[in-house]
């Protein structure tokens, strides 16, 4: 083994294990150490060779290395090396990424990751002479300026002296990355779509072309394509879409299935079909299942998109402000600087530009800080479109003008809706961002439902006011890049009265919405007050609280603050379970009755925020006026710009007033149905704690959701379109009944999910069965003597269960709160057994990148949440154990009772038993996902109704029994094959 270029021979390197630690000491031994020795070392010991340093620390129990980080990081190196290339940050992970033989990859000791330097060194060094070299070069010089460890041994392999030749681009000027990026180019607007079908013979022969030759075929998916084309048969009546409803189990091969007759309709039709999921990880695996029917990159970036909200993408605007703000600050940035020079490398490399769950590794916020992220990202909507120096080169403006000539546009429901909602509001206005398509594939379509009532639902929140406000205001007084709408507008209204009049107004206006420290005045306003002074000499307390003998309400500064101080009061004087209840988490009260208070100051705010908009309506009608007025003057840039400003305004301000308003003009009518009745609409207070508020501080906010969301789903999506396929392996509730009374209402249940049943045209139902032999393939238990409200019980019960099936294990929880108190106890333990444990909402990392780490170490653990529960595929023996800790019933809030009881078609219990059996359904789904899986699934629950079990493919006989006994059978049965509990099934 050689060391890499210019890194020292003492190098050291460390795989950090359960129980003891691979190390490569500086004298070149191979040593198996433990925590504390390693600890000891470290200290006298050069720079370590590791993977993923922020990790390594937590597993040696050590404060995090920080950023310009003094470890050599393998992770970083293949960020330069390897840029837009994702890869689970492990041992195994990085050694498979750079193939390295298997045999060298299961016995890894710690000399293997100098060998994996010298192999990421060896790739940088023969970049040298390519098109990237210049720029490489010196973003390796600007890294070693700022104390990058690699930097010594990557600007060795460059050839990177001691400055760099005035002739080559200089290191300032590489980071700039937005000077050298490609720009877009406007095509001509693409024609209504052709009227042509397609027909089931076309779609069984584009399937068999995108399979191949010597493809394995699937029972069904021929079937499931023929289905899905009549959803492409042409419209007949307007409003009247061709909609159909295919359930198609498990290793169908569905995906393949719609992306058949999907594209032959469209490049038959010269138009894009949307396929819309709920889910990252399902997104990215349609993305490398086209990758079947467009095997070259270059033809299948022409013909698919990925199309996500704008806050998922880098904003170069925002990375042009972070990078001057960090050279301004010289090595006080070092580690900011650091990140945005591998930023800038993975920018030029990018296929899309999106860094959240696109080609930017997953563990690159870890590394670096989530807020670098954030900081580059366009998370507050303050997009300035044409006005921008870097329109031409955005990201985003790339992947909206590809999905107008796309074939196939990948997206997810809640940009779908929006879009859809957006263009209901905009459609004799200015025109959409994007076109709005005809035809529709909703893959996860048991999701339907959940994402429209987010799309469609209203909030009125001291976050989402205030966000308002600074989206209005911008900074103020504050140290923030923040752009108020005036300084976005700029130059469009600067010496035009009738434009300036209307914004000023509306900034004046503003200014009853929520203002900086809203939050810590909210908490202090229900706070015990002071005693009062012994000395009356001594002046009265300052701040927000009121002295004991003057007004005990605090003096707040606007109508909105005031509103949130009497929701929040109600929401504490109404909850159920003793005056610290909203310490342990959200807390929800019914809106009615409406105290007199109340309703007042929900008059007040609702005249100021009409004085809010009135004024920016009148601006958007002017902007439009000046369109049309000044058409022969306006350059595209111009009009580009006013067009979005006119949109922005709509979209982040106008239809959140009007929400608002007409949500706080209904306070105090006592619109509430009578029994028998059935509302509109759930209006209620939600009191909860917000991601980055102190503690003690909750965020409150008055809520308005449909009692149906699907009726606006069918309004302003299903109607328009022409055709829509809704599928997913859970659409229904019962499985293969012989009752047809049972059946027809199983039907009908996913019908009113989806939609469906708001339609003129009734849809079409299809079920397709899973290929899989599940009573060859898997198992089922209930465990009977676990408690379930018992942490250190829970534990214990999934470490025995883990240990049994040597890892492979997926943990799902209906709380975060249990996840995160069993991985406390759980993590230690199971080191110690030789099984990595990883968990959502605990490591730092996304979903996908948790995925992929499980997938890639064959006996790790992971635990996860409703996020795990859906759209997570690991086919093969890496997922082997399902655990579920409890009956996933559906959460007893406000909305669930109002739902269960007018929806529930007179039966409320049987309304909640179909929530529960389709959530075990899709967990169940993870656990078997080829002909060739083998794996178990348990469910902690001993309480759990034996109505539920019908739950479970056909085939599944789930087992009741204690937990030592369901071990056993387990070890048995994933060893072997075999392992019939000898026991009778449950009932």
């Amino acid at each position: 083994m050689t060391a890499p270029p210019s890194l020292p021979d003492t190098a050291p390197a460390l795989i950090v294990r359960h129980d003891a630690c691979s190390v490569l000491t500086p004298d070149g031994e191979i040593l198996s150490l433990s925590h504390d020795a390693v600890r000891r070392e470290l200290a006298h010991w050069p720079a370590p060779v590791v993977i993923h340093a922020p990790a390594t620390a937590r597993r040696l129990d050590l404060p995090p290395p920080g950023q310009p980080t003094p470890w050599l990081d393998l992770l970083e190196l293949f960020a330069f090396a390897m840029p837009a290339r994702t890869v689970p940050p492990t041992v195994r992970g990085l050694a498979r990424a750079l193939h390295f033989p298997l045999a060298r990859i299961e016995s890894a000791e710690a000399d293997l990751l100098l060998d994996m330097a010298d192999d990421l060194l060896g790739r940088i060094a023969r970049q040298h002479d390519g098109p990237h070299g210049p720029m490489m070069a010196a973003l390796a010089f600007k890294m070693r300026q700022m104390g990058w460890a690699w930097g010594e041994s990557v600007c060795h392999a460059l050839r990177v002296g001691a400055e760099i030749p005035a002739e080559q681009i200089q290191p300032n000027d590489a980071i700039r990355v937005w000077r050298s990026l490609p720009k877009w180019e406007d095509t001509a607007p693409r024609p209504p779509p052709g009227p042509h079908p397609v027909t089931p013979a076309e779609a069984r022969a584009r399937l068999t072309e995108i399979l191949g030759p010597n493809a394995r075929t699937r029972a069904g998916q021929a079937d499931f394509a023929d289905v899905a084309t009549a959803a492409f048969a042409p419209r007949a009546q307007q409003g009247a879409p061709h909609m159909v409803l295919a359930e198609a189990g498990t290793g169908t091969g569905k995906t393949l299935g719609y992306i058949a007759p999907s594209s032959v309709w469209a490049r038959r039709n010269d138009a894009a079909v949307w396929i819309s999921t709920y889910t990252r990880h399902l997104q990215r695996q349609i993305e490398s299942e086209l990758s079947r029917l467009y095997p070259e990159p270059a033809v299948r970036r022409e013909h698919v998109v990925i199309r996500k909200g704008r806050e998922n993408y880098l904003c170069l605007l925002n990375m042009e402000e972070s990078v001057n703000i960090a050279l301004s600050r010289g090595p006080k940035a070092a580690g900011a600087m650091i990140g945005l020079c591998l930023i800038a490398r993975w920018a030029m490399a990018s296929g899309d530009g999106d860094i959240a769950g696109g080609d930017l590794p997953g563990w690159f916020g870890d590394l670096f800080g989530r807020g670098l992220l954030a900081g580059i990202a366009d998370r507050r909507g303050e997009c300035i479109h044409g006005a921008c120096p870097h329109y031409q080169r955005c990201f985003v403006e790339h992947s909206i003008r590809r999905a107008r000539t796309a074939d196939l546009v990948i997206a997810n429901h809640a940009l779908v809706m929006s879009q859809a909602a957006w263009h209901a509001l905009d459609g004799a206005g200015t025109g959409s961002e994007d076109n709005i398509p005809t035809r529709y594939v909703f893959d996860e379509g048991h999701h339907l439902m959940d994402a429209a009532d987010s799309a469609f639902s209203t909030e009125l929140s001291g976050l989402e006011a205030a966000e308002l406000r600074r989206w209005l205001l911008g900074a103020e007084g504050a140290r923030s890049r923040a752009r108020g709408l005036k300084r976005r507008l700029d130059d469009l209204v600067v010496g035009m009265p009738q434009l300036e009049t209307p914004l000023d107004a509306a900034l004046m206006a503003a200014h009853a919405l929520p203002a900086p420290g809203w939050s810590a005045r909210l908490a202090d306003a229900d706070a015990p007050e002071p005693p009062p002074p012994e000395d009356p000499d001594i002046p009265p307390p300052q701040g927000d609280l009121i002295p004991m003998e003057a007004e005990p309400e605090p003096v707040l500064s606007n109508p909105t603050e005031a509103l949130l101080v009497l929701l929040r009061r109600q929401a504490l004087a109404r909850t159920h379970g003793g005056p610290n209840a909203h310490r342990r988490g959200a807390v929800e009260c019914d809106l009615h009755p409406v105290p007199e208070e109340l309703v007042e100051t929900a008059r007040t705010l609702a005249r100021a925020l009409e004085r809010l908009s009135t004024p920016l309506r009148t601006l958007v009608n002017r902007l439009g006026e000046r369109l049309e007025e000044d058409a022969e003057q306006l350059d595209s840039a111009s009009r580009e710009r006013i067009e979005a400003a006119i949109r922005a305004i709509r979209k982040r301000a106008l239809a959140r007033l009007d929400g608002w308003v007409a949500m706080l003009g209904a306070v105090g009518t006592e619109h509430v149905a009578e029994p028998g009745q059935v509302p509109q609409y759930i209006d209620f207070i939600r009191l909860d704690r917000r991601e980055g508020q102190k503690p003690g501080e909750r965020d409150v906010g008055l809520y308005r959701h449909w009692l149906d969301p699907t009726i606006p789903f069918s309004a302003v999506l299903a109607a328009p379109a022409h055709g829509l396929l809704v599928t997913s392996a859970t659409l229904r509730d019962e499985n293969d009944t012989t009752d047809e009374d049972e059946a027809e209402r199983a039907w009908e249940a996913a019908e009113a999910r989806s939609g469906a049943t708001h339609l003129p045209m009734p849809a079409l139902r299809a079920s397709l069965a899973s290929p899989f032999d599940y009573r060859r393939q898997s198992r089922a238990f209930i465990i009977t003597d676990v408690a379930h409200d018992d942490p250190a019980s829970l534990a214990g019960a999934y470490r025995t269960l883990f240990e049994a099936s040597g890892g492979g294990g997926l943990g799902l929880f209906t709380a975060i709160s249990r996840l995160r108190d069993v991985h406390a106890r759980l993590a230690g333990p199971l080191e110690m057994a030789g099984l990595p444990l990883y968990a959502q909402h605990v490591d730092p990392m996304d979903n996908a990148t948790l995925v992929d780490i499980f997938r890639s170490e064959h006996n790790s653990c992971l635990l996860g949440t409703d996020a795990m529960r859906d759209g997570v595929d690991v086919p093969g023996q890496a997922l082997r154990l399902v655990v579920f800790e409890r009956v996933p019933w559906p959460r007893p809030d406000i909305l669930h009772r109002e739902r269960r009881i007018h929806l529930s078609g007179g039966a409320p219990s049987r309304y909640d038993d179909r929530i529960a059996r389709l959530r075990l359904r899709q967990a169940f789904g993870r656990l078997i996902r080829s002909e060739t899986d083998r794996g178990v699934f348990v469910l902690l629950d001993r309480r759990t109704p034996s109505r539920l079990l019908s739950a479970f493919p056909p085939g599944v006989a789930v087992h009741r029994m204690g937990l030592a006994h369901a071990a056993r059978e387990i070890t048995r049965f994933l060893q072997t094959g075999d392992g019939t509990p000898d026991v009778p099934p449950a009932p």
